[in-house]
């Protein structure tokens, strides 16, 4: 594998097995994680997805699970948290399961929840729940974007959190249209606002898949999560939203040159330094229901 392509996808997946379309049971969705944190592609895995609601129920699923107290470096689970309705409660449920599992010394397994995910829909709402959340925990907000999300993302900006968006799911009504995902990407971009994704994005080119597990799943239109990423590297190198749909549109493999030096599309290219900056500092992650989905796509276009 090249080197361009390693800085684009290093970390780049979140694992969500507990949502739908997959939808696994929390003892699952924990085993299958420590699975894949124990294979070669562990380079590409992100955090464990999990709604504080359900924090007891990972402790349970854990319990001789997580590292033994005593480890060290990066040899710990990272946890993204889904916050509920009650900030307050939720925040308080964060610092408890940190104290418990975050220490060098902890005898419970080793864990950190350093990210929180919430809805937002006004100003306001983005203001006061960063206002409240302590400094240890990086704040994600999803917000909608069917109408231009400049104020949204704005405020995200002047607080110096980070933005989620909805890439799909599992019904064809929940995929936004090229234009408003484009448009999201080029604002974050522009207001130095780094974003995660989330759902609908298990194919790595724009294709028709099936929205569900299930024989008879109804299929819709996708995006593709090389399309969302490197169109954030090359809004950040300044292309337009009109070409950027172009590119978020694009079905074809050999459309995309992965190279030592950087990544072409088309007549465009970003080189490696600006892939890896981009994934630093503007696309940041999403989150999946399938972390072996994505890496089997990449086997079959032949670029793992």
């Amino acid at each position: 594998m090249n080197h361009s392509l390693r800085d684009l996808l290093s970390g780049l997946i979140d694992y969500a097995g507990l949502f739908p379309p997959a939808a696994l049971d929390m003892p699952t969705a924990a085993r299958e994680y420590a699975e894949y944190r124990e294979s070669e592609y562990l380079w590409a895995l992100g955090r464990f997805v999990v709604p504080v609601a359900r924090i007891d129920e990972f402790e349970n699923a854990t319990e001789g699970v997580l590292p033994d107290g005593g480890w060290e470096g990066n040899d710990f689970w990272r946890l993204s948290a889904l916050g509920g309705g009650d900030l307050s409660s939720d925040l308080n449920r964060i610092a408890e399961f940190n104290r418990k599992h975050s220490t060098p010394d902890s005898s419970t397994g080793g864990a950190i929840i350093d990210t929180i995910e919430f809805k937002a829909g006004r100003p306001d709402e983005i203001e006061n729940a960063t206002r409240l959340t302590p400094g240890n925990l990086t704040p994600y907000f999803e917000i909608p974007i069917g109408d231009d999300p400049a104020e949204l993302i704005g405020k995200i900006a002047e607080f110096e959190a980070r933005a989620k968006v909805r890439t799909g799911g599992v019904t064809a009504d929940a995929f936004p249209s090229s234009f408003n995902l484009a448009r999201f990407i080029k604002i974050c971009a522009e207001e130095d606002v780094s974003f995660k994704a989330t759902a609908g994005l298990h194919h790595p080119l724009r294709s028709v898949n099936k929205l569900t597990y299930a024989p008879d799943s109804a299929s819709a239109m996708m995006h593709g999560f090389l399309n969302v990423f490197l169109a954030a590297a090359f809004a950040q190198n300044g292309m337009d939203v009109d070409r950027l749909v172009e590119l978020l549109e694009e079905k074809s493999p050999e459309a995309f040159q992965f190279e030592s030096g950087g990544v072409t599309w088309r007549d465009e290219m970003v080189v490696r330094g600006q892939l890896r900056n981009t994934r630093s500092l503007l696309a940041i992650a999403f989150g999946s229901c399938s972390f072996e989905e994505p890496i089997e796509d990449l086997k079959k276009m032949g670029l793992l």
